[in-house]
């Protein structure tokens, strides 16, 4: 695409209410190239979005409408921010009129169906689309992203995880067969916007805890990607993640064994040097997730632990944006030839 003059693309949200869609609709009000032409909700159709949302007041003139009545099929790009189940099932229809598709659910996540199968309790019924989808974590597949008509758009974890350990696991740095911890941390908005006992304010609230321990969603994914990457790795990774009291932001720190040799700091710099979004800190920083709020960045730290062999990676990220909405408009980007950081350049916030 001729970038000196590019087409304005119309995009369509199904499942705009949670905190994901939000956040898509935030930023696609500053791309410069794509328009919101349609807004779908079963429960809300006929609510303004600004009535719904009022921080989009004065930036939307748009209500939400049932799937069936929306103009999806006259769509560039429909983007899912759906409960897993749901775009399997209704995403087809629109890829076989052309429409491409950027899927925030977990629904073509995972190329072993049985696991998925496993995983979410419920029959694939899209196992043709699966097969062709591309995973989208932008910065290791770029050019299957630019091709592509549906994008998988990873999860918080495996993105924030998957991050720092990309540019070890190309260069083939990890010891084999030894355990790799990744210890995560995710403020409340990771559960979505649905009432559930353990996310309201009394309970998450002064609090911190372990979840997910005997087994959460996100592990096949995070296996899936080290798998493709270095063999005898993904087999040892314990992933435990954690509810912080924070309404949004992520954090990873990783312990691993790399071989003998290995420079990650290195690594880590040369494979990220031409990433807008992928910050590598001066050796000896320490990512915090105040740095990363609102903005579509995931900010990589490493150290050795001292009198040992054990490096420990640090990498921090809005699960909201780089962790789902950011890195979904990110790909759309790709996937139309924009460039990269379009509607993305937005400084974090602070305090």
């Amino acid at each position: 695409m001729d970038n000196t003059n590019p087409k304005k693309i119309k995009a369509g949200i199904v499942g705009a209410t949670g905190y994901t869609g939000v956040e898509l609709l935030r930023l696609l009000a500053g791309h410069p190239y794509a328009q919101v032409a349609a807004v779908t909700s079963r429960s809300e159709a006929g609510v303004r979005l600004a009535d719904y949302f009022p921080s989009l007041r004065g930036v939307y003139d748009l209500a939400f409408c049932a799937p069936e009545d929306a103009p999806l099929a006259g769509c560039d790009i429909v983007f899912f921010a759906t409960p897993n189940g749901v775009a399997m099932k209704e995403a087809p229809a629109l890829l076989a009129q052309g429409v491409r598709v950027v899927d925030l659910s977990a629904d073509f996540r995972l190329q072993d169906l049985a696991q998925w199968e496993k995983w979410y309790g419920m029959k694939h019924e899209s196992p043709e689309w699966a097969a062709k989808a591309v995973y989208g974590l932008t910065e290791w597949r770029r050019t299957e992203i630019a091709a592509a008509q549906l994008v998988a758009n990873p999860g918080c974890y495996p993105t924030c995880v998957s991050l720092a350990l990309l540019p070890l696991l190309r260069a083939g740095a990890l010891r084999e067969g030894m355990p790799l911890i990744a210890d995560c941390k995710s403020g409340v908005s990771g559960a979505g916007r649905k009432a559930a006992v353990n996310t309201l304010f009394g309970e998450a609230a002064d609090n911190f805890k372990a979840y997910g321990v005997s087994g959460h969603r996100h592990l096949p994914e995070i296996r899936q990607t080290i798998a493709a990457l270095q063999e005898g790795v993904a087999a040892g990774l314990v992933f435990v993640p954690h509810l912080t009291p924070m309404i949004r932001g992520m954090e990873a720190t990783l312990y691993v064994r790399l071989k003998d040799g290995t420079d990650p700091q290195a690594l880590l710099e040369a494979a990220y040097r031409e990433s807008p979004f992928a910050d590598v800190l001066p050796a000896g920083k320490i990512p915090e997730t105040r740095s990363v709020r609102g903005a579509n960045v995931c900010r990589i730290a490493v150290q050795q632990a001292p009198d040992t062999d054990i490096w420990i990676l640090m990498s921090v990220q809005d699960n909201l944006v780089k962790g789902a909405a950011g890195q979904a408009v990110q790909n759309m980007n790709l996937m139309f030839g924009f460039d990269e950081t379009e509607g993305l350049r937005q400084a974090a916030l602070l305090p």
